[in-house]
């Protein structure tokens, strides 16, 4: 299904496929919903990262339900899905593949690795050596791996989801910036509120629901969303709100690397994608401004003169959300 064709992709989407989409959009969050509670928010983000034929990076301490949401969103779909467990002593041939000689034919086989699926659920990222990590790069950028000089194509739709515990936790390897860029969204999971985390444990007093997940979606209909979320509409004036807030995250003293142009297109990708979920053919600046702190905070190296006077947090959050706070908001 790799030659999935639209025939306008300027095109706006007609009423009825409009309706459609968001029916079956609502079934997938549904689906979803039922195991992860009272994420709504973070649930829809990682649709936005899915429609927008991006990658995913969930962040956050052990025992929030990161690799649960990931589980979710894959036994939800018709495709196909492997999970590999990041650990120190992981190789990058573990990851791609690797080409095996055969002494009855004396060729070398080809045995694909688990990077071959639809959806790959890398878990817990920054446990394996940048080395490791590296082998990431190229099939997130380009939907291909190149091995002993030949390039192979992965199949499609091609998504990675990543998990990773924060960096000052024992046993972490921090992300390049090369890797980190190339996720079109972090989020956050968040401890449930109490009455969430109630009906967590009464969800799963007699069986798991994830067990139960039946699939709602199917290869086509993610290749027909993501090609409607190519037309859904942005104007003019929205385009250089965003170029403005990218620009000031490259020219405030705070930021040492600003957003990459990589940055600006995942921005753009995903506020296509959150208005076709949302059942709209067109952009609306609420829009970008919902999406540039998961968008961007990820990809901001805040300088260290900042970092020290800074009591914050999480300074790249904040940073954003003053540039926001600040840009004119177009009429």
């Amino acid at each position: 299904m790799r030659d999935w064709i639209v025939k306008d992709k300027n095109a706006a989407a007609s009423p009825e496929s409009l309706a459609s989409s968001m029916e079956r959009l609502e079934r997938l969050q549904t689906s979803i919903g039922s195991v992860i509670r009272g994420k709504s928010e973070t649930v829809k983000l990682a649709l936005v990262a899915l429609i927008g034929k991006g990658h995913l990076l969930i962040e956050d301490v052990p025992g929030i339900g990161k690799t649960t949401l990931a589980n979710a969103l894959a036994r939800s779909l018709a495709l196909s899905f492997q999970r590999i467990q990041f650990t120190s002593d992981l190789l990058p041939s573990d990851v791609i593949g690797v080409s095996v000689f055969n002494q009855q034919t004396g060729d070398f086989d080809w045995k694909p690795g688990p990077i071959f699926a639809n959806i790959v659920l890398a878990d817990e990222i920054n446990r394996a050596t940048p080395k490791t990590q590296s082998s990431l790069l190229e099939a997130m950028a380009e939907e291909q791996v190149t091995i002993e000089g030949n390039s192979r194509l992965l199949p499609m739709p091609f998504m990675v989801v990543a998990t990773q515990n924060p960096t000052e936790h024992h046993g972490t390897y921090p992300l390049p910036e090369s890797q980190l860029d190339r996720f079109m969204l972090r989020l956050h999971m968040g401890y449930p509120s109490n009455d969430d985390e109630r009906a967590i444990l009464r969800d799963r007093e007699s069986r798991d629901p994830i067990d139960y997940l039946e699939p709602v979606m199917d290869e086509d209909d993610i290749l027909e969303l993501q090609a409607m979320a190519k037309s859904v509409r942005v104007d003019e004036a929205l385009v250089s709100y965003l170029l403005s807030i990218v620009e000031q995250t490259r020219s405030t003293p705070a930021v040492e690397l600003g957003a990459s142009p990589r940055g600006s297109l995942s921005l753009f990708q995903s506020a296509q994608a959150l208005a076709l979920i949302e059942g709209r053919d067109y952009c609306i600046v609420d829009d970008i401004k919902r999406l540039v702190i998961p968008c961007f905070a990820h990809r901001l190296i805040v300088s260290s003169q900042y970092t020290k006077i800074s009591n914050r947090t999480n300074e790249s959050e904040q940073i954003l959300k003053e540039i926001l706070s600040k840009t004119p908001v177009p009429v």
